[in-house]
């Protein structure tokens, strides 16, 4: 399989939603340039029923790569899902079983196929690490073990602040970079990929590669989508896009973010040029309004999933929804500082009598915001711009950050 050598594409591909390499850019480059024919993997531990858009970030860059000539490898933790990776966790996380493990993973190769293609020439390869993982015997996993020092695990940020904060730190999440980190070498690939919030554990995987096999495993760490707190966009913080979401549920939750996600969002998750991102980002200091942008940016990835009717069709549901659903004139308007928590303002301004009430209705999908039908599924959002509210079926409430 010839591979593409154009450095304009070699540059695009190395630079676009790109955070950082490892050992460097310039080092993948040249072997890209070389026209060496490369293997790269994107591992996923399938601990929910379906990929987001968080994981469809990395899979297009994967899939960029792959169109390249290049050998893509989709990673399916199996094994490692079941230890449960600790990343950013600041508790144990809940221990999943085989059966839950693989139930979760049934149709991930399937939304992956949006990206990857597992047919024809060069196609991608679809792998479980509990292939290698689950029979490695007690004395391998010693000798493994006997490669890394406690002080390099210890040195990693979330494993510092639990023992800081004096929280539960079990051996098992202390082995799991390492055992991670062990699919590099199962697998002797050239490379990995995956979100910043991984690096630790590609790190892992490049420190053993190097000692295990004496090979230069290079990494790449992408840009994650976080809102304006600084969290990730995913199923934990529970503002999470996913790809078995129907088309209008995609271009409402889409129209809920802020605008600050508009440009980042473009880069990340559509195939919109970058001269076109940055024309945009002129229009908007120009004072172009963003709800416009967000709404091609929510038709851009619809289309991406469901196809471009369907991407017109949620649009034109969005314009109907607005009209029909428009604010009565006696609604009550409240004037909040940003980061406020819409329980106490609800609760303040008596649209509902108690916490467990609102719970309720938002567990039933009954607190939606007026301009996109978008329903808040979080009972500690908080408010972070304007927006308007319809609690049940006839409150409605418009809050205004000062």
């Amino acid at each position: 399989m010839k591979t593409v050598t154009d450095p304009v594409k070699v540059d695009e591909f190395l630079s676009r939603a790109v955070e950082v390499a490892y050992p460097s850019k310039d080092f993948i480059r040249a072997k890209m340039l070389r026209g060496e024919r490369l293997s790269m993997y994107l591992g996923i531990d399938p601990t929910g029923p379906t990929l987001h858009l968080g994981h469809a970030i990395i899979l297009k860059k994967l899939a960029d790569f792959q169109a390249l000539g290049h050998q893509a490898i989709l990673l399916i933790g199996d094994f490692t899902a079941m230890i449960g990776d600790p990343t950013d966790k600041m508790a144990l996380r809940k221990k999943l079983t085989k059966k839950e493990v693989l139930t979760n993973a049934k149709f991930y190769k399937k939304q992956a196929s949006t990206f990857l293609k597992f047919s024809g020439a060069n196609k991608a390869k679809l792998v479980y690490n509990s292939k290698w993982l689950s029979r490695m015997k007690f004395a391998e996993v010693l000798e493994l073990a006997s490669k890394v020092t406690v002080d390099q695990m210890l040195k990693r940020d979330m494993f510092e602040k639990r023992m800081q904060e004096s929280k539960p730190l079990y051996i098992h999440e202390i082995m799991y970079p390492l055992l991670q980190g062990y699919d590099s070498v199962a697998m002797n690939v050239d490379g990995e990929i995956g979100g910043n919030d991984q690096t630790f554990n590609m790190l892992m995987g490049r420190d053993l590669s190097k000692t295990i096999l004496n090979k230069e495993k290079f990494v790449i760490s992408t840009k994650l989508l976080v809102d304006p707190s600084g969290k990730k966009m995913g199923k934990t913080e529970g503002n999470m896009v996913s790809l078995n979401q129907s088309a209008q549920e995609m271009f409402g939750k889409i129209l809920s973010w802020t605008d600050e996600l508009i440009l980042p969002a473009f880069e990340l998750c559509t195939n919109v040029s970058i001269v076109k991102i940055a024309e945009m980002k002129k229009m908007l200091e120009a004072g172009a309004n963003p709800k416009d942008l967000k709404v091609r940016l929510a038709k851009e990835i619809v289309a991406m999933y469901h196809g471009a009717s369907a991407a017109d069709e949620a649009e034109q549901n969005f314009t109907n929804t607005f009209k029909k659903g428009e604010l009565p004139e006696d609604v009550k308007e409240v004037v909040v500082e940003k980061g406020a928590a819409l329980a106490d303002i609800l609760l303040r301004e008596k649209i509902v009598e108690s916490k467990g009430e609102l719970r309720r209705l938002i567990e039933a999908n009954a607190v939606t915001e007026i301009e996109n039908n978008a329903a808040i599924g979080d009972f500690n959002y908080k408010i972070e711009r304007a927006i308007s509210l319809r609690i049940g079926k006839k409150r409605f409430i418009k809050i205004t950050v000062r």
